[in-house]
């Protein structure tokens, strides 16, 4: 009998059944968080397959830039499956990367949500529609700019695909700094690296073209008409909150934060409470919020944002 060859594979074994225990004990303790928390609504099936799918495209690509390759093109290209799902592994890992890809996915899911209950387009808004006609051409290249930037990101989102260029500049240059030294000298890598630009991405387009609205912009704060993209853009804009909060307040089971969001950038409570009923239909403005001024409403939003 080959001894050595028994206790390897009794080593072998042994991790993998301390790997299965691990993954069973972590079972209960998340049913548990997510059957008392509400959390469901929050991290549904859906939204679990099209986070899961953006982080393995995004691992895809990266994976494709280390080896000179274009990124665009890792539909096509054969990646190793233990590199991907071992890349794709780390890259879970990242918490900041995990909730800008929540927030895309739950913005996608909404906007669709939305197209069924109100006939909104998740593309083309009436407000969008508006500002392409406008006469000032800054403000109707930046709309026409954005209509194809929220086309790529809804057609993105159904093929559950995240572009490495569409990522806010923090992010990108974090994930490209893993596969840098492995490819500093790739044509791939100094391609991909010169032609990214933040204010060319969705978010950085829609942000422009609030800015670029000025006091215009309180019409993107009407969601019916704005659209969900301009609407949580001109709300993060105009409560100063971080975007990503801003998508999530529109989410099922968030009304409370939304309306002190709403309340915070303006807003009489009547017209917050429209808003509200445009996402949810049973959905009421919670007592009390409507006594609250807009600065009460604010510090109140600032303090909570920093728990």
């Amino acid at each position: 009998m080959d001894l050595a060859a028994d206790h390897a594979v009794e080593a072998i074994l042994r991790d993998e059944l301390a790997r299965e225990a691990r993954a069973l004990s972590a079972v209960v303790p998340v049913l548990r968080h997510l059957l008392r928390s509400d959390a469901d609504a929050l991290v549904s099936d859906a939204i679990l397959a099209r986070v899961r799918g953006m982080i393995h495209d995004c691992a895809a690509q990266l994976l494709a830039v280390g080896a000179g390759r274009d990124p665009a093109g890792r539909a096509s290209w054969d990646a190793d499956p233990a590199a991907l799902e071992g890349l794709a592994a780390r890259l879970i890992g990242d918490e900041a990367l995990l909730s800008h890809c929540h927030a895309l996915a739950a913005e996608s899911l909404i906007a669709d949500r939305l197209q069924q209950r109100q006939a909104l387009d998740p593309v083309l808004s009436p407000l969008l529609q508006e500002l392409i006609a406008s006469e000032d051409p800054e403000i109707a290249g930046l709309a026409m700019s954005a209509l194809a930037a929220q086309s790529r990101f809804i057609q993105s989102q159904r093929r559950m695909e995240l572009p490495l260029g569409e990522l806010p500049a923090e992010l990108f240059h974090a994930l490209v700094a893993q596969v840098q030294a492995a490819a500093q000298d790739s044509a791939a890598m100094v391609q991909l690296q010169a032609g990214y630009d933040e204010a060319a991405t969705r978010i950085g387009l829609m942000a422009r073209l609030v800015a670029a609205m000025r006091r215009g912009a309180l019409a993107g704060l009407a969601l019916d008409h704005a659209g969900l993209a301009l609407f949580a853009t001109t709300l993060a804009a105009g409560t100063r909150t971080v975007r990503e909060e801003a998508v999530l307040a529109c989410h099922e089971g968030q009304s409370a934060r939304l309306a002190l969001l709403l309340l915070a950038a303006g807003l009489t409570p009547p017209v917050a409470e429209r808003q509200l009923l445009l996402l949810a239909p049973n959905t009421r403005l919670p007592r009390g919020l409507t006594e609250l001024s807009p600065e009460q409403a604010a510090a109140l939003a600032r303090a909570e944002a920093l728990r």
